[in-house]
């Protein structure tokens, strides 16, 4: 009996080894999913400080939310190497997303410019610290730029509301000022945030992403709302400029710039 046994036992090894794996995959697959919540809330938290009108000590009042989200890509850093990063790439990709939307606002509220995607990828590797780097594909960061366009909206709307002008940028690149601007100034004198959100449209409006893939549906999705963000923006500064006076001090018009689509986690 104990011969007929032992006979039938051979694939047991290997059963064992596959529910192992299995165990393995879904105890990453649950890091990861819990990691990209948690980044994705303090990505959320900073992006609410930095909305407020040209916060004087951006990087001391977001470091708090800057070491979680910093702790939180080292601890899945490891599991997120090699043929992992793929397979668990829709796992993390709301988290990419979410945070490389307040790591392009807070770049380019501090810098006047756009953080590049290679700025952002190599600061994403940075991250994962001994666990290995942390890749950013293109497609979180040009989603995670798209949706900046709506918090740099709500935070030229606020601005105009607050300061009764639109910000501005220098040539030199020194970070957006309502100081630096007037709105009756002749054209040329000055870049402002309308002109930067208008060449990005333009920019954004440019892609090619194909057809029928996931990331073509979120761009197709968030077109539109990147558009109607522009476009709030613009009437807003013709409300100044035109009707100014008859509104009251500190009146902000709707912000809302239409369904935003959060990336679901696959669970």
């Amino acid at each position: 009996m104990e011969a007929t046994e032992e006979k039938q036992s051979p694939f047991l090894p290997m059963f064992e080894t596959f529910r192992a794996e299995l165990d393995e995959h879904h105890d990453r697959r649950e890091r990861t999913i819990k990691a990209s919540r948690d980044i994705t809330a303090a990505s959320k938290k900073m992006i609410r400080k930095l909305a407020l009108p040209l916060p004087p000590h951006v990087n001391k009042n977001n470091a708090q939310y800057y070491d979680i989200i910093k702790e939180r890509y080292k601890n899945i850093s490891g599991d997120l190497q090699g043929l992992n990063a793929w397979r668990y790439a829709r796992n993390i990709t709301g988290g990419n997303q979410e945070y490389m939307e307040a790591a392009i606002f807070q770049h380019y509220l501090t810098t006047g410019t756009l953080l590049t995607y290679e700025e952002s990828a190599e600061q994403l590797r940075s991250l994962g610290g001994d666990g290995g780097p942390v890749q950013l594909t293109v497609e979180d960061y040009l989603l995670g730029v798209f949706d900046m366009t709506g918090e740099l909206m709500r935070f030229s709307i606020t601005t105009m509301a607050t300061d009764g002008k639109l910000p501005s940028v220098e040539a030199n690149d020194e970070a957006p000022s309502v100081d630096k601007m007037d709105v009756d100034s002749q054209p040329g004198d000055h870049r402002d945030v309308l002109t930067d959100l208008r060449s990005l449209r333009s920019e954004l409006e440019g892609l090619n992403v194909g057809f029928g893939s996931s990331f073509a549906r979120d761009v197709d999705k968030k077109m539109d709302v990147m558009q109607t963000s522009v476009e709030k923006v613009e009437k807003a500064l013709y409300g100044l400029v035109i009707r100014g006076r008859e509104r009251p001090k500190g009146w902000i018009p709707d912000l809302d710039s239409g369904p935003r689509r959060d990336v679901e986690v696959e669970g």
